[in-house]
């Protein structure tokens, strides 16, 4: 029998959520991120709460010796964002990677649900948010799957 677990990341999952990172990055946009750079990030971010939070899905499947064995299948980070106009946090879904062997099997909706249901129990959370390119057809199909809408703004932004 195979199931879908969501745990927080630990510091020894950086190099993999770094990897995918990369991964992800490269797929969705055709950039390439440098490795130490996107590795550090992922480091800082793992080491510092206020930073961000990592959940990665693991595959679970029992063996015929009922031995169970754990495959790390995705990730996503969280980030806060603080709304004065309405006095509570908004929760960023960001760098959701699912490995392509364990793609559309439910990986996301399970990392989605998860986050969802400890965003619903925190009285301080007023909702999810999330941003997606363009062109990413499919992943905008799978937000919307998970009832979530275009929220009508644009991103702009500056590099440094």
């Amino acid at each position: 029998m195979t199931r879908l677990r969501i745990r927080d990341a630990a510091p020894a999952d950086c190099d993999l959520i770094a990897q995918w990172m990369i991964a992800m990055a490269w797929e969705t946009e055709h950039k390439r991120l440098d490795p130490p750079t996107v590795h550090a990030g992922v480091a800082a971010g793992l080491g510092d709460p206020a930073k961000a939070r990592y959940f990665v899905a693991m595959r679970e499947a029992d063996t015929a010796g009922r031995e169970t064995i754990a495959v790390p299948a995705g990730t996503l980070m969280l980030t806060r964002e603080w709304s004065d106009w309405r006095n509570g946090e908004w929760w960023w879904i960001q760098s959701v990677y699912v490995d392509p062997e364990h793609r559309r099997q439910g990986v996301y909706d399970a990392l989605h649900s998860h986050v969802a249901a400890l965003a619903q129990a925190d009285p301080a959370v007023i909702g999810l948010r999330l941003y997606v390119e363009r062109e990413n057809i499919a992943a905008q199909n799978t937000y919307r799957s998970q009832g979530m809408d275009e929220s009508g703004y644009r991103i702009y932004e500056s590099g440094f």
